[in-house]
């Protein structure tokens, strides 16, 4: 039977108050399903998007046993850990624990590379009980000395086919090395390829198995849309998309970091507002980006597939692929950053020749023919690189032609 509110589910005062005060009344089918298994402290297997509300749903019963057997003085080192593969949704973890917590005396820190790791250190010294990290800055801080998690109760895994994605693999084993027998796993992923099932069975113990959708899907709520376009007229198109002025907040997708800056400063040259947020700027410059976009005060955010998940900004009206993805799956990604909230959305996509296979491979898993606005598909499009199969520039391998190592050159 459905319940209506969180009280069924067997959590805390102090935790429905916090939920009060932020307006939840009824769980998201994930947290419904999820928080009494693991109050009963099962392992969980949960496949879900983002959207489907999983941050509560593992933080609720983190925080409520924790609460539950806290006793001062708390103990200095972790007794919770939570990995996400980017800082951003790293950040917004940190940011449900502590509106979810706010009743509670469990403590927090929030951990990432790209900035000084000085107050990340003095957070661990002075102790605290949950700690959100991305894999990098969290081996780094554990190589030094300054964090343990031989006294983890909870380990989870959140966005766990994109931490495999991004090349975190290696990373993750080393940190899962280091944890005690005894802990309650939690694994996130959104979607099930071989190496993430592979992975998931080999550190979760006998676990619930959860899998849930958004309550509504992008095909319901998402206008989908496709341009057919030459690479040399896709930043005249783009322009002339945004001179509507009913796009009031977009995100514009490109594949490379290169891509996202010059496509931010084209837009901002033709008196367009945009920032551009990828890997490669430091951690301050995104999330004054963010900022700005969020406050309206830049109306277009230029990205890669690193702010297609784990970041939640209220009433995005577009969602604009410049270069559409080689992955079908980020696809979805990408356009779950519009729709919002059971809002509606619009997604444009601008596909040249040698993207068509992309666009199809995208229609397959969404079961779903995109509306041509302009344009017509090429008769004969060039084959299009898939991801990996770049050679490496340090690499070399044996052809027609090549004599094995070049011979040291003398002075």
């Amino acid at each position: 039977m459905k319940s209506n509110n969180f009280e069924a589910l067997g959590l805390s005062e102090p935790l429905l108050r916090a939920l009060q005060d932020q307006h939840y009344e009824t769980p998201t089918p994930i947290q419904e399903k999820s928080i009494p298994a693991l109050i009963e402290k099962r392992d969980l297997l949960g496949i879900a998007q983002t959207g489907t509300g999983k941050t509560a749903a593992f933080s609720l019963p983190i925080l409520h046993e924790l609460a539950d057997d806290w006793e001062p003085p708390a103990p200095k080192y972790p007794l919770s850990i939570i990995l996400a593969p980017t800082r951003e949704l790293a950040i917004q973890i940190g940011e449900s624990i502590e509106s979810l917590g706010r009743h509670l005396p469990v403590r927090h820190t929030v951990i990432f590379g790209g900035v000084s790791q000085k107050n990340q250190v003095k957070a661990l010294q002075r102790g605290v009980d949950i700690v959100v990290a991305t894999p990098g800055r969290l081996l780094d801080l554990m190589k030094q000395g300054h964090i343990s998690l031989k006294h983890i109760w909870h380990f989870v895994l959140d966005e766990a086919d994109r931490m495999l994605d991004m090349g975190f693999i290696h990373d993750v084993k080393k940190i899962i090395a280091t944890l005690p027998k005894e802990r309650q796993t939690l694994f996130f992923s959104a979607t099930m390829p071989k190496t993430v099932s592979g992975l998931a069975s080999t550190i979760l113990r006998d676990p619930v198995r959860i899998e849930v959708t958004p309550q509504s899907t992008p095909v319901d709520r998402i206008a989908q849309s496709v341009y057919y376009a030459p690479s040399s007229e896709k930043k005249d198109l783009l322009t002339n998309i945004l001179g509507d002025k009913a796009i009031n907040k977009a995100i514009v997708f490109t594949r490379t970091k290169h891509r996202a800056n010059r496509v931010a400063q084209q837009l901002d040259k033709v008196g367009i507002s945009a920032a551009a947020i990828h890997g490669n700027k430091s951690q301050g410059a995104r999330q004054k980006a963010l900022k700005n976009f969020s406050s309206g005060e830049v109306r277009v955010l230029v990205a890669t597939d690193i702010a297609a998940r784990g970041i939640d900004i209220d009433s995005v009206s577009h969602v604009i692929n410049f270069e559409l993805p080689n992955i079908a799956e980020d696809y979805v990604h990408r356009i779950g950053r519009t729709a919002r909230a059971g809002a509606s959305g619009v997604a444009i996509s601008l596909c040249e020749p040698s993207e068509q296979a992309y666009l199809r491979d995208i229609e397959k898993l969404m079961q779903h023919q995109l509306d041509v606005l302009g344009g017509q598909p090429a008769q004969h499009e060039p084959k299009p690189t898939k991801r990996g199969s770049r050679q490496s520039p340090n690499r070399r391998t044996k052809s027609k032609g090549y004599r094995g190592k070049p011979k040291k050159r003398t002075a």
